[in-house]
């Protein structure tokens, strides 16, 4: 496998104007999105902007292959193992080999993006090096892949296709390792019964 991380982060932004309240929220996958890939995954979003579009890391879909030790061994990541574990997460459809740290912002290094001044997000090997010697930020989760929208292309999908739910992001969804759990318990923090919802939402 290539090196995943290459200590940039293209085409994201911080300043998402604050109208739209997105970047640093979660996006929760509504009956809309039944049988797509997106199906009852939760994402976090890391950038949103008019100009940009949007991009985010799926926090709730667990990656058993490759573990994390045999990703820290492809990218020469010592010592190995590490001293430090974190979950290994599929991130998205999009740039499945390139890996992306989602953290807290106690931690920051070259190519370092602060998403909202709680979370950062990391595309360097410095993280890993860090991680791997039982250091770096508090927590931390590692993602292969993305998701991305084209400018007003997720605006979209919320208010005309009802595809998203959005609620606010906390440190036990993004960062817990319950996954099963996660699509939940975003639901619940906006009040919203799964049991109740239907694949009819937002039809005409």
């Amino acid at each position: 496998m290539k090196k995943t991380l290459d200590g940039r982060i293209d085409n994201l932004t911080d300043s998402a104007p604050a109208e739209l309240g997105l970047t640093g929220k979660l996006l929760v996958a509504a009956p809309a999105l039944a049988e797509t890939f997106f199906e009852r995954t939760v994402i976090y979003v890391c950038a949103h902007s008019l100009q940009d579009g949007a991009m985010g890391l799926i926090v709730n879909r667990r990656l058993s292959q490759p573990g994390l030790d045999d990703l820290f061994a492809q990218l020469g990541i010592e010592p190995s193992p590490p001293e430090r574990r974190i979950g290994v997460c599929m991130g998205g459809p999009v740039e499945h080999s390139r890996g992306f740290v989602l953290h807290s912002a106690d931690w920051a290094g070259e190519g370092s993006l602060d998403v909202d001044g709680q979370t950062t997000l990391t595309a360097s090997l410095d993280i890993l090096r860090e991680l791997a010697s039982g250091q770096g930020p508090k927590r931390a989760m590692m993602a292969l892949g993305h998701a991305a929208w084209s400018p007003g292309q997720l605006e979209q999908e919320i208010l005309r296709d009802s595809s998203w739910f959005v609620s606010p992001a906390t440190d036990d969804i993004v960062f817990g390792t319950d996954h099963a759990r996660k699509w939940r318990q975003a639901l619940a923090a906006i009040d919203i019964d799964p049991l109740l919802l239907s694949a009819s939402v937002g039809e005409a």
